[in-house]
């Protein structure tokens, strides 16, 4: 499976999982868990943003306004203003989606001027990388954003 496709899964797992879930409890945040729905939705958006606009040079960053509630660091807890709505994260991950599908193996290839640091152990080369590691990234918060929907029934 490419990377595309590997993240396409992720991102439909995601978007379907969300279509499940009642509006009121995006923003239930129970104990055990460090933030909510709508923390976890906004983190995955905000951090591929940010990702691929260091990948690609082409890519324009939307929503900057988010990333001051979506970054990694960042609670619920801590907001002073409204964050976005259901539906407009929700548009926004289904936007970026079909961006990201429209990839093509020439850019996935594509090394990248500077490799990005994950942390101490993981270094990404390539766009393909990226996406990788996007992929992965999205599949943890899926779990959890699954997990908070069944806590929160």
């Amino acid at each position: 499976m490419g990377a595309v496709q590997q993240f396409y899964l992720a991102r439909g797992y995601t978007l379907n999982l969300l279509k499940k879930i009642d509006e009121d409890a995006w923003d239930r945040q129970p104990e055990g868990f460090s933030n909510t729905i709508r923390w976890n939705v906004g983190h995955v958006y905000n951090l591929a943003e940010y990702i691929l606009s260091l990948a690609l040079e082409s890519y324009e960053v939307q929503h900057h306004e988010w990333a001051s509630f979506f970054k990694a660091g960042t609670s619920p807890s801590d907001w002073v203003e409204i964050p976005p709505a259901e539906a407009e994260l929700f548009a926004a991950m289904k936007d970026q989606g079909k961006l990201i599908s429209e990839l093509t193996d020439e850019q996935l290839g594509q090394a990248l001027d500077t490799p990005i640091e994950i942390g101490k152990f993981i270094t990404l080369h390539t766009v393909e990388d990226t996406l990788n590691f996007l992929s992965w990234h999205e599949g943890i918060h899926a779990g959890l954003i699954d997990g908070l929907a069944r806590v929160n029934r």
